[in-house]
């Protein structure tokens, strides 16, 4: 199963090769963004049943300085998982990232998180 996950990082100035996804500041950025966000929702409700995170694209944010992050996570679905909350993820997450303020070293758009099941 998947769900899709969208945020925004107001200190990761956009560049044209973000939008490259074989480039290798895609690649790396996408690294480290799954660095973060893995281990959050490993943490979380989907934890037990999670299998990973793929950046699907980087675009341009509001700001000159913003990035908005869109990724497909997945898990397995399995009895031991009463169903996807997404609703419940995104309070997990929000929590995880101080109320929508930070993602390790980055800075997130607070009104920017968006779980999707």
């Amino acid at each position: 199963q998947h769900f899709t996950l969208n945020f925004t990082i107001t200190n990761l100035m956009f560049t044209r090769d973000l939008e490259t996804p074989n480039s290798a500041k895609f690649r790396s950025t996408e690294r480290i963004m799954r660095h973060y966000i893995d281990p959050l929702l490993q943490r979380s409700s989907v934890g037990p049943s999670f299998s990973g995170c793929k950046v699907t694209g980087f675009r341009s944010g509001r700001h000159r300085d913003d990035t908005g992050v869109d990724a497909i996570c997945s898990y397995q679905d399995s009895a031991s998982l009463a169903g996807f909350d997404r609703e419940q993820v995104y309070q997990e997450l929000s929590t995880m990232t101080e109320g929508v303020t930070k993602l390790g070293h980055y800075s997130l758009d607070q009104n920017s998180l968006y779980v999707n099941g």
